[in-house]
C-alpha cells in the first residue's frame, strides 16, 4: 500500500496577483505605461508553479500528495512552506540558506492575456540531489513541472533533468512532465530542447505540455515563423488537427507513452502509444482503453472569467487524479477540462478547484462546450463522451 498517490516536484514560487476591475481598458499599453497610476483591488497571494498549482489542486480532489521543491530562507519561502504544509506533506521542500525564494507578479486584467514578472530564485539551483528517492518509493506517480524555468534542469542538455526522471523510474513510480514556454531571447530559449526531450522521454511516461510549448521544443524555427506570421498571437487557433497529430507522433517516437497538447479554449488534445509503451502507465483493466488513442476534449464555456493563471496545471491535476483512480481516458479528459474551467473562474490558480464529488457533478450537468473548430472530416464527434475522436484512434469505430 502506497503512502501517497503522487509526488509533485519542480518549480515552486509565490504568486502575487492584483485584482483588476472589469471597467479597465482592454489595451494593455493603457495599463502598463510610464507615470500611470493604476487602481487595483485586493491582491491574491498564493503559492504558484506546478508544485503548488498541480499539487494543491490534486489534494483538493482527494489525491494523496507530497511536495518536492526548494525555497530560500526568506519571508516568501516561509509563506510558501506554510501554505503547502496545510495541504500535504512538505518534507520534500528544501530551504536553501542565503538564497531568495522565487516569486511572480501576475498582471491579469480581464480580456488581456496574462503578463508575468518572474524571479526564478531558488528554482535555478534545484537539482537531482534534492529528489528524495525514499519518498518516491512511497508514491505511485511522480510529476515534474517547468524545467525551462529552472536553470539547473536545462544546463548541459538536461543532465540533471535526466537524473531526476531516472531516479523516479528506479524508485518504481510512473512519471509525467509539464513544460513552460521558453522566452526565445533568454538562456532557456537558446537551449536545444529537442535534444533535451530526446534524452528525458525514455523515462517520461506522460508528456503533459501545451501545444505551443511542444511546437517550440520540437521545431523552434517553425514556431517563430508562425508567431511572426500571426503578429505574435497564440498559435492554438492557427494549427490544424493534422499538425497536432504530427507533433504528438514525434513525442511518442521519442519514448513517451502519452502526449497531451493543452490548448486553452480549444481544449485538451491527447494521443497515446501502443500496448508496449502504455502497459506500464495504464491500469491493467484499462490497458485497451488507453492504448493507441487520439482524442480531443473541447473546453467548457466560461460564463464568468477570472484569470487563466494556472489553468494548464489545474487541467493536469484533474487528468492525473482521474488516471490515478483508474478511470478511462475519456473520463480523465473530462476531469481535465472541468478543472480547467473551475480554475479560470477565479483570480488565482488554486482556490477555484472543487472536491472530487463536486467536480463529478459538474461534469454530469452536461455543461456547454466551446467549438474547437475541428474542420477535418477525419475527426468524429462522439455524442456519448462529448469528445472528438481522431483518425488514428483504434477505438474510433
Amino acid at each position: 500500500m502506497y503512502q501517497y498517490d503522487i509526488m509533485v516536484a519542480g518549480h515552486l514560487c509565490l504568486d502575487i496577483i492584483p485584482w483588476f476591475p472589469n471597467n479597465q481598458t482592454s489595451n494593455v499599453y493603457e495599463i502598463i505605461r510610464p507615470g500611470k497610476l493604476v487602481n487595483v483591488g485586493k491582491a491574491k497571494i498564493s503559492t504558484g508553479g506546478p508544485v503548488s498549482n498541480t499539487g494543491l489542486n490534486m489534494k483538493t480532489l482527494g489525491t494523496r500528495v507530497c511536495f518536492c521543491g526548494c525555497v530560500g530562507d526568506d519571508k516568501f519561502g516561509q509563506i510558501a512552506i506554510e501554505l503547502l504544509q496545510n495541504s500535504g506533506n512538505a518534507d520534500g521542500i528544501k530551504i536553501i540558506k542565503g538564497q531568495a525564494s522565487s516569486y511572480t507578479l501576475v498582471i491579469a486584467p480581464p480580456g488581456i492575456d496574462r503578463i508575468f514578472f518572474h524571479n526564478s530564485g531558488t528554482n535555478n539551483i534545484f537539482s537531482a540531489d534534492y529528489i528524495n528517492s525514499d519518498m518516491i518509493r512511497h508514491c505511485r506517480h511522480f510529476h515534474f513541472g517547468y524545467p525551462p524555468l529552472m536553470k539547473s534542469m536545462f544546463d548541459n542538455e538536461g543532465d540533471n533533468l535526466v537524473e531526476v526522471f531516472k531516479t523516479a523510474k528506479e524508485a518504481g513510480a510512473t512519471t509525467s512532465c509539464d513544460m513552460s514556454l521558453p522566452d526565445p531571447e533568454s538562456e532557456s530559449g537558446r537551449v536545444n530542447w529537442r535534444r533535451v526531450l530526446e534524452r528525458i522521454l525514455p523515462y517520461v511516461d506522460m508528456l503533459l505540455a501545451s501545444l505551443e510549448e511542444t511546437l517550440y521544443m520540437l521545431d523552434k524555427r517553425t514556431f517563430l515563423d508562425l508567431k511572426k506570421q500571426w503578429d505574435g498571437a497564440e498559435l492554438i487557433d492557427h494549427l490544424a488537427p493534422r499538425d497536432f497529430s504530427n507533433l504528438a507522433n514525434e513525442v511518442l517516437a521519442m519514448g513517451a507513452g502519452v502526449c497531451s497538447l493543452k490548448s486553452g479554449h480549444r481544449g485538451f488534445y491527447i494521443k497515446t502509444g501502443d500496448k508496449n509503451t502504455i502497459a506500464h502507465v495504464a491500469d491493467t483493466d484499462n490497458l485497451e482503453n488507453w492504448s493507441h488513442r487520439e482524442l480531443w476534449a473541447p473546453a467548457f464555456v466560461v460564463e464568468q472569467f477570472g484569470s487563466a493563471t494556472g489553468s494548464g496545471d489545474s487541467s493536469i491535476a484533474g487528468f492525473l487524479s482521474a488516471f490515478l483512480r483508474g478511470l478511462t481516458i475519456e473520463k480523465a479528459l473530462k476531469y481535465a477540462t472541468c478543472c480547467g474551467l473551475q480554475n479560470v473562474k477565479v483570480l488565482d490558480a488554486v482556490s477555484g478547484i472543487k472536491s472530487w464529488q463536486e467536480t463529478t457533478d459538474m461534469i454530469q450537468d452536461d455543461m456547454p462546450l466551446i467549438d474547437i473548430n475541428c474542420n477535418d472530416n477525419n475527426w468524429i464527434f462522439n455524442d456519448n463522451y462529448k469528445l472528438w475522436i481522431g483518425p488514428e484512434d483504434t477505438l474510433a469505430s
